[in-house]
Formats: C-alpha cells, sequence, structure tokens
C-alpha cells in the first residue's frame, strides 16, 4: 500500500497549505506542472501497453469494456453524482462550505480510473509509479480545491486512504489466481488507458475514460478463455 500511503500525504499536505496560504500558485505554473506529469504519464502508459503478450486480448478487453461503460453510461453517471453533491453543498457557507469540500475532493479523488489502475497495480505487484503521479495531481487539486473550501478537504484524505487501500488489498488476494498471461495483458489494457489519461492531460483531446474502466477486468477474463476456445476449435 505504498502507494496509497503517498497519496493520502500527498492530499494532506496540499489541503493544509491551501487551506493556510490560499490560491497564489500561478495559473501558468499549474498548467505547465500538468502538462509535464501529463508527458509523464503517457510514458509510463507506453511501458505498461509494451506489456502485451497478445494485442487481440487488449484490443478486445478496451472495446468491449467500453461498449459496457458506454451503455451503462458510467461517465455520465459519475459526473451526474458529482454535479448533485456540488449542487446540494455549494450554498452557504460555514458548515456546507466544509462538506462541499469533503465531498467534492472525494470524488474528484476517487471516482478517475488512475485510482484504480494504480491500486490494483501496486497490489498486484508493488508497483506505485500511477499512484506517485496520481498523488502529485491531487497533491496540486486539493491546494486549490482547500485554498477556496477550506478544511474539508482534508478529510478527504481518509476516504482516499480506504477507498485505494482495499483495492490495493483486494488485488493482492487475487494475485494468487492470476497466471502471469493473465496480469499481462491486465497491465498492458491498463496501459492504454494510462495514454488515454495522458492525452486528457495535455488538453490533446478529452476521452471519456470512465466508459473505460470495465476493460481493466475484462483483459484477464479473455486470457483466462483462450485455453477454453482452443480446446473447442
Amino acid at each position: 500500500m505504498t502507494g496509497t500511503f503517498i497519496n493520502t500525504g500527498a492530499i494532506v499536505a496540499g489541503s493544509v497549505l491551501g487551506a493556510l496560504a490560499g490560491s497564489r500558485l500561478p495559473g501558468r505554473m499549474r498548467q505547465s506542472v500538468l502538462y509535464g506529469l501529463g508527458l509523464v504519464t503517457l510514458l509510463i502508459g507506453f511501458q505498461m501497453a509494451m506489456k502485451a503478450q497478445n494485442i487481440l486480448v487488449v484490443l478486445g478487453a478496451i472495446l468491449l469494456g467500453v461498449v459496457i461503460g458506454e451503455a451503462l453510461q458510467i461517465e455520465d453517471r459519475v459526473q451526474s453524482l458529482g454535479e448533485f453533491f456540488q449542487e446540494k453543498l455549494s450554498r452557504g457557507t460555514g458548515q456546507q462550505s466544509f462538506a462541499e469540500g469533503f465531498v467534492t475532493a472525494s470524488l474528484v479523488f476517487c471516482v478517475g480510473p488512475m485510482a484504480i489502475l494504480g491500486s490494483i497495480s501496486d497490489g498486484l505487484s508493488g508497483d506505485y509509479r500511477l499512484l506517485s503521479i496520481k498523488s502529485v495531481l491531487d497533491g496540486f487539486a486539493s491546494m486549490a480545491f482547500a485554498a477556496s473550501l477550506g478544511w474539508g478537504v482534508l478529510l478527504s484524505a481518509l476516504v482516499v486512504f480506504a477507498y485505494q487501500g482495499a483495492i490495493t488489498i483486494f488485488a493482492g488476494a487475487v494475485s494468487e489466481i492470476l497466471t502471469e498471461p493473465m496480469i499481462a495483458e491486465m497491465t498492458a489494457t491498463g496501459g492504454v488507458m494510462i495514454i488515454a489519461i495522458g492525452i486528457n492531460l495535455l488538453d490533446i483531446k478529452q476521452l471519456r475514460l470512465a466508459n473505460y474502466i470495465p476493460a481493466i477486468f475484462i483483459a484477464p477474463v479473455i486470457e483466462a478463455l483462450i485455453p477454453a476456445v482452443k480446446a473447442l476449435l
């Protein structure tokens, strides 16, 4: 759970700095930092994608995953959930502002693909590079949120710790039933999604990333079914 500890610490630090210092980070600097993170994210995504042993498995997982995601409207539902809480909690100050900071930050830090992919990668192989990048992003985001919404953002660190920690522990538990080829295709599929995150960060094209999340779970299933299909042919 190293990545989750780093991520939680970054949110705590960013929240404290934001609440105490206010929003003093220049907009151009924030943009340049995000672009730099986008470039590094692309690099990691390509490295992960290159681990594919059967590109057809990755292709099938991505296509089936996005079809399921679009059918379930995952992206729209996530955005609607965030808008619902923002609408309910955006009025007034004081306790309502505190609650708004907590809920808004928790949603932003937890619903993205990087939270899921990074936690799975940490649990399966101990690779916390994705969560390290997410930590930088969340650190800057928590600083901005806390500057405008106050100390409620700090409590979102507890939600992130519980959410990502649970995924990491679960991934570590199921790693015993996942074969090396299954993990390889799962990692490669995740790499394609990480490339998409990099594209979003660089403002090249805003992709509906949440709809691709099912692909990460479909990849090992397809890989597991290949021997059975070959036996029938």
